[in-house]
Parts: C-alpha cells; structure tokens; sequence
C-alpha cells in the first residue's frame, strides 16, 4: 500500500521511507483529519492519500486473472437478471390478483408501478452505500432484502399489502442494479468495457424476455402467489452465487489495507459533511444534469421512452396475441422471447462496432502520438444503428398483428426492437461515462436511470386503454413514430457532441 501524497512529479511516498519520528507525525494527523501531513519527499503540507503499489499490486482488481473478473461481472449480471424479473414476472399475474382480491386490473397493476418506482431509488441507497460499505456489502444486503419484502408479496392477504411490499422489494433490488456499473468500472479500464458493459447490461433486458413466459406458465399452471415463489427461488440462487465475491471498490480495498498495518488513513466525511455528499453528489447533482446538461436530457428523454415502450409491452403483448390470435394465458408470455433474442443478439453487435470502429480510434489516437483515449462520441454507433432499428421493429410489428398475417411474423418484428432498444442503452451507458468521466458519470447515469424508471412505472398503466381505444395498429404505429422522432439524438451527439461537450458546466472529457 502507499501511502502518502503526489509531489511534483506524480509520484507517491511511502510509509516505509518516514524516519519514525515522521511516522509518529503521519499517526497523531490521522487522529485528526484536520491536520496535514508533511510530504516524505518535499517537505510541502498535504493530505494523506492512498494508491496501489503500482500497477502489479495484487489487490488492485485490474491484476486480477480473468476468470476472477469474469465471476465479479457475472455477479451484477445475474443480480440485475434476478431483481428485474421482479418486474416482468408480476404483470402476468396482475389479473389473477385482481379477481383474488375483488379489486380492478388496474388497482392491481399499481404493484408493478411501485416496483418499478422503488428500483428508480435505487441509486439513493446504492450510491452512498457502496462509497462508505463497498461494493459486495450492497450486494449481500439489499437482495435478502428483496427477497423478505417478495415474500411479504406472495403471504399478502391484500393489495394495499402487496403494492406496499412491492414498492420496498423494488427499493432493496435497485441497489445491485446502480452499483453493477461500478463494479465493472472497478475491474476493467475504459477500453476494456464494451463486452463487460455489454454483458452486466444484458441481464435485467434478458428478464424482461424471459419473465413474462415463466409468469404466465406459472400463473396458469398454479396461482398468482407461486409467481412470487419464483421470484424468490431466483433470488435465493443470485444471493448464494454473490456470496464469494471479493470487495473491488478501491477506496475501501486501500483503507481495509491501511486499517490491518495500522497506517495513517485520510479524513472520510461523516455526520454534516456526509449528509451534505449525499445531498449535493447523490440527490441533487443527477437532478441538476437532467435539467441543465442537453447530454444528459436527451439521453433520458430517448431511453425513458424506449423503456415505457418495453414495459408497456407487458401489458399489451399479452392482450394483442390472445385477442387477435387466440392465445391461451399461459401462451401469451411466448413472443417475449422475440425480445430475449433481440437482447441476446446486442453483444455480438456491440463487440463488432467496438473492433471495427471503436479500437481503430484507440490505435489511431496511440500512434499519433495523443495516448489511448478517443472522444466519447466513437460509443455512439450502436446508438446510431439501434435509433433505425426500433421504429423497423414497432412498425413491423404494427402492422403485421393481424388474423390474416402468421403469429410468428409480428414475434419475429419484436427483435429488431429488442436488439437497437439495448444497442441505445449500452451506447448510452458507455458514452456518458466517457464524456463525464469518473467525477460525473455516476450522477449523470443516476439521472437516466431516474427518468427511465419513472417513465417505465407511469406508462404501462395507460398501455391497455390506449390499445383498446386507438386499435392495435395504430397504437403501435404512434410507438413507431415517436422513436422516429427521436432517431436524431444520437446522430447530432455524434455529430456536434464535441461542441456540447464544451459548453457543459460539468468537467467534461476535452481530449
């Protein structure tokens, strides 16, 4: 471990080049985190900081071997799978609570909103949780949590019970969802993302694929409550799978590290301080992007409503293939595997873009001369392609949902959408952590993840009166035309993204 702080020249002191007297000196700052430290090497006031050993230290997860990191990825994959299946189970079975509880369908829909409500909070507990506990602590906290509050679901003897139980399963599930990027980021440099990114980001879209045909198999087949049984049995396995992860986060791998050699460690903020982190970076900084920053806000307009769309679909899928093809409950979950492929078929894609155009960027950059790092606007082009491909898959699937056309054909027009919706998502992830760097790129992802979650909890609520009163087709087709008007967005970022980039109040990439 070093301890110690920059000179000059970059470098860092260590403990073991103090006389003991200086030792001494570094023990009674720590005391107070007030007091600085003189620097080993110039003499000069500073504050305590640590950093690896260099770039072999062994606790530093970049050295891990890449199974190691391998299994520390699939973690939040497999956790973002299990809390999203959460939202795509429930919808099946939203008919089944409505007739047990002598309620409306949409009273009982409301438990999905909460859901969904609850994983928008997400990072208000993730956040500032994994900064002072760490990554694995969020992890093997918040998902027994989600698991309890699942099954106050499933034991409940009342929709007030289960909207309520649903909100919090939903808070307790978030967490994994907003902490899983950084985890990526703790294991991985930049140029090392796109797969990684990729996978960790496929498997709460896979959920939504694959929910929907376990929910309603299961709902026909049993009852509403053993849909919340599933729910849990997943959950149960994702917990047992996490349970050997290794804390990745570096502040608390470096401050575990100084603890067991009794070093001297930096001042951390606590009581008022902490409290003013967590109302600036954490609450306020993402909803000051929102409102302020046109990278941030275009993004969360698209995705927000690409989104609404998906979750919409859990509603009216279901209603358009019983209604036109004459699908039993427990058949109208399948063409939720169209959408399953659709994800499936988004890490190829994005691994072909990032070898085509992406690493030519990197090579290029590095024999000029500039280093490794290319503009953020080169994460754009599954952005570019995914913004044509789901108007093609909403319109295809529009207007060919009828008696007269096969059911396979609409299934089929579902990938197309499924495939640029999570092209947009990995693009977008990966553009605003790019351009916002480690200082931002957290709040301005909590920001899209706000607007997103809130727009996918409001939306299906109004899904099956707008199919009923506009028709399948033109319900569909209004889908269509709204992502047409959204195409733009990534092809003018990528375009004038250098010039936004420059006006932004934020500390922004500027090559």
């Amino acid at each position: 471990m070093t301890v110690g702080h920059r000179d000059g020249g970059g470098t860092l002191g260590t403990s073991k080049s103090l006389s003991p007297a200086k030792v001494d000196e570094e023990k009674e700052a720590s005391k107070d985190p007030g007091k600085s430290v003189p620097c080993p090497r110039n003499g000069v006031q500073g504050q305590v900081v640590m950093d690896w050993n260099g770039p072999d230290d062994v606790d530093n997860p970049h050295t891990w071997s890449p199974s190691k990191k391998m299994y520390h990825v699939l973690v939040p994959a497999i956790l973002g799978f299990v809390v999203s299946l959460g939202t795509s189970l429930y919808p099946q079975s939203v008919k089944s609570i409505a007739y047990h509880f002598h309620t409306s369908n949409e009273v009982s829909l409301v438990g999905f909103t909460t859901f969904v409500l609850g994983l928008g909070f997400g990072p208000v507990l993730g956040s500032p949780a994994s900064e002072t506990l760490g990554r694995r602590p969020v992890y093997l906290i918040t998902i027994p949590l989600f698991g309890l509050f699942t099954l106050g679901v499933g034991f409940a003897r009342n929709v007030q019970t289960v909207i309520i139980c649903r909100f919090f399963a939903g808070l307790f599930g978030g967490p994994a969802l907003a902490v899983g990027a950084g985890t990526n980021a703790d294991l991985y440099p930049p140029d090392k993302r796109v797969f990684t990114t990729s996978l960790f980001t496929l498997g709460p879209f896979f959920a939504t694929g694959v929910g929907p045909v376990i929910g309603s198999y299961v709902d026909s087949r049993k009852s509403w409550r053993w849909v919340e049984w599933t729910s849990i049995f997943f959950g149960v396995f994702g917990l047992i799978f996490s349970m050997f992860t290794q804390e990745t986060y570096k502040k608390i791998i470096l401050t575990k590290r100084a603890k067991a050699r009794g070093a001297p460690l930096p001042p951390a903020p606590t009581g008022l301080a902490f409290f003013k982190h967590i109302m600036t970076v954490v609450l306020f900084r993402p909803i000051h992007m929102l409102f302020t920053e046109s990278i941030v806000a275009s993004f969360a307009i698209y995705v927000s409503f690409n989104f609404a769309v998906l979750f919409g679909f859990m509603a009216s899928i279901p209603l358009v293939f019983t209604a036109v093809y004459g699908f039993s409950h427990a058949q109208s979950g399948l063409p939720f595997i169209a959408i399953g492929i659709g994800c499936l078929l988004s890490i190829p894609t994005m691994l072909l873009l990032d070898r085509t155009f992406y690493r030519k960027a990197v090579l290029k950059a590095t024999a000029s001369g500039h280093g490794s790092a290319v503009a953020p606007e080169h994460r754009l082009y599954g952005a570019m392609l995914g913004s044509i491909s789901l108007p093609v898959g909403l319109f295809w699937f529009a207007w060919t949902a009828q008696e007269s056309v096969h059911w396979l054909v609409p299934i089929v027009g579902l990938i197309p959408f499924a495939w640029g919706n999570i092209s947009v998502f990995i693009s977008c992830v990966l553009y605003m952590v790019d351009t916002y760097m480690a200082a931002n790129g957290a709040s301005a992802m909590a920001a899209n993840g706000l607007a997103r979650f809130v727009a996918g909890a409001v939306f299906p609520l109004c899904t099956v009166q707008m199919y009923d009163g506009m028709g399948f087709r033109w319900a569909s087709s209004l889908l269509g035309f709204v992502t047409v008007v959204l195409l733009p967005v990534p092809w003018v970022l990528f375009l004038f993204g250098e010039k936004i980039r420059r006006r932004s109040a934020y500390d922004t990439w500027k090559g």
